[in-house]
């Protein structure tokens, strides 16, 4: 079977779901807690924005030059071509909702927190026709690889499972999710599209035929679903488990470089959201003090969040983190048993990953308040020296051709 006919069956069998999932609820009005934490949000995300994009780094500041524009020998040809028929679907009002400029700072506007309290630009799932929800799901599983694709929609399965558990309309629903275009599609100039919504966020930057998708987040609450119209739905269970068995294949003094903080106690993802300037020093264990096996299953740890992007530019990525392996640090908090909650960070000049079990939001008539929990997990993948968002892929690209 060819690809294209591929895409348009996976596309098919994501529509009928959600369209069976797109139960109309409504809510009267907000509770006032709720636009309290709205407010709050809104402050962050203005405070963040109103510094200038510099990019993660450590203390020692900004390494240069880690990230040439090149071709990579990977067409994106079919990327654009979605991109523009997405468009294409938009009405003139609906394209002064989703369309920017490819500087624009809504790249950076975005959060991994529910609608309710943090609202989105762009158009949402749950607004768009079937003709443009059609080409936004044909983009989406061109973008991304058939794992990513298969992450992203149980992604949006766990919030039908909150709406279940917790009702609240205004937070939780499979097509709260809302898609914005930076850019001008085109086969040389830059141009990308940013996916926003609860506990899924995702960046993809196209410059000729190099591909940038960071910052994306990657989470949900509850991991499993027990009951309800999506029982057995599951979610990042191959990052999880790992990430679990690097950290138990080192042996006593490996692992005492490796952990930070021996008991997990709180939530530890310092690099989402309004975060874009962080400044985090390495630390755990170095990649050059692992053994050759030890250094696969970093590699393949990292992998598991990489692959998400569709293979090609996913290798081309790999590559590129493989070049760095013995400058990639490996931290740890928390116990490592099986059943152990924990978090851990790859860090390395080209790559940051972190994963966190977090306290319980959405699923506390099951787990205690305050205490992580495996049902609740945040993932972030950053690309640090200043290229999440393409940024110095851009800025080369302005300061050559203009």
């Amino acid at each position: 079977m060819r690809p294209l006919q591929i895409i348009r069956k996976v596309v098919a069998a994501i529509i009928a779901i959600s369209s069976a999932a797109n139960i109309a609820y409504s809510q009267s009005q907000y509770p006032s807690n709720l636009l309290e934490q709205k407010g709050n949000f809104s402050a962050g995300a203005a405070r963040a924005l109103g510094q200038p994009f510099q990019g993660v780094t450590t203390s020692d500041g900004i390494i240069q030059g880690l990230f040439p524009v090149k071709s990579t020998g990977q067409q994106t040809t079919l990327i654009r071509e979605a991109a523009e028929r997405f468009l294409a679907t938009m009405s003139t009002a609906d394209l002064s909702r989703v369309h920017f400029a490819i500087s624009d700072p809504e790249w950076r506007d975005w959060s991994n927190v529910d609608v309710g309290i943090f609202p989105r630009r762009g158009i949402s799932l749950e607004e768009m026709n079937e003709e443009q929800k059609e080409s936004a799901w044909k983009l989406l599983a061109v973008a991304l690889s058939a794992e990513g694709l298969e992450q992203t929609q149980n992604i949006m399965k766990t919030e039908q499972t909150l709406f279940e558990i917790n009702g609240e309309p205004i937070r939780y629903g499979t097509e709260k999710y809302y898609i914005t275009m930076m850019g001008i599609p085109s086969p040389d100039n830059p141009w990308g599209f940013q996916l926003d919504g609860h506990h899924l966020v995702i960046n993809y930057f196209v410059l000729g035929d190099q591909v940038v998708m960071t910052p994306a987040f990657w989470g949900g609450e509850p991991v499993y679903a027990d009951a309800g119209m999506y029982l057995g739905n599951h979610i990042l269970q191959e990052e999880q488990n790992t990430g679990l068995r690097l950290m138990q294949s080192l042996d006593s003094g490996q692992r005492q470089r490796a952990t930070i903080e021996a008991s997990k106690v709180r939530n530890d993802q310092v690099a989402a959201a309004n975060q874009d300037n962080l400044v985090l020093d390495y630390e755990g264990i170095k990649g050059s003090d692992l053994n050759s096996q030890q250094r696969l299953q970093l590699l393949n740890v990292i992998r598991s969040f990489v692959g998400a992007l569709r293979e090609p530019h996913a290798e081309v990525t790999m590559e590129e983190i493989g070049q760095q392996i013995d400058d990639t640090y490996f931290a740890w908090v928390g116990e490592s048993k099986d059943d152990s909650v924990f978090y851990y960070r790859i860090h390395s000049p080209v790559i940051l990953i972190e994963f966190d079990h977090q306290g319980p939001v959405g699923t506390l008539h099951k787990n205690p308040a305050g205490v992580p929990t495996r049902d609740h997990i945040h993932t972030v993948v950053r690309t640090p020296n200043g290229n999440d968002y393409g940024k110095d892929l851009l800025a080369q690209h302005l300061a050559r051709d203009h």
